[in-house]
């Protein structure tokens, strides 16, 4: 059996590997343990931020619901705004109307009024034509005479 060279391989086998395991062991146990902290650490790192990923996915999701809100908010509050603006210009649309109605109908009350003194003006005209004409044709001399005569007279007592 000494001389079988399977037997030397297998006791050299088993040397090497007792050798491995007394000088390998240490070394190769820090190197996994170091791996295993590695790997640990990863995880950690991992676990810490999944955690405030989903700490700034909730913040996220408050604020859009807060912005959503306020938006509404903002929506309100400008129908409301232009609800009142319509309200405000249609009362002032219907003063506006209503005092160019009131102008119109000072307007008309006026031309009216102009009109019914020139109608005036031109009836007192043509009755002093009229009668004019009609005195230049009824009156004779010595008529007239005593009406000057005595408008004369009148004068000087309405002068007084």
């Amino acid at each position: 059996m000494l001389q079988d060279p399977t037997f030397w391989v297998a006791v050299g086998f088993l040397i090497l590997a007792a050798l491995a395991v007394m000088f390998g062991h240490k070394p190769v146990l820090t190197m996994l343990d170091a791996r295993v902290d590695a790997v640990k650490a990863s995880l950690d790192e991992a676990a810490s931020l999944r955690e405030e990923a989903q700490q700034l996915l909730a913040e996220y999701q408050r604020k859009q619901r807060d912005a959503v809100k306020e938006t509404e908010g903002m929506v309100a509050r400008a129908k409301e705004e232009a609800e009142r603006i319509a309200e405000e210009g249609a009362k002032n649309l219907e003063a506006t109307l209503k005092r160019r109605e009131e102008l119109a109908m000072e307007k008309i009350a006026q031309s009216e009024a102009d009109a019914v003194r020139e109608v005036r003006a031109m009836s007192v005209e043509i009755a002093v034509e009229a009668t004019r004409v009609l005195i230049a044709q009824k009156l004779d001399g010595s008529h007239a005479d005593a009406l000057v005569n005595e408008a004369i007279s009148d004068l000087s007592q309405k002068l007084h």
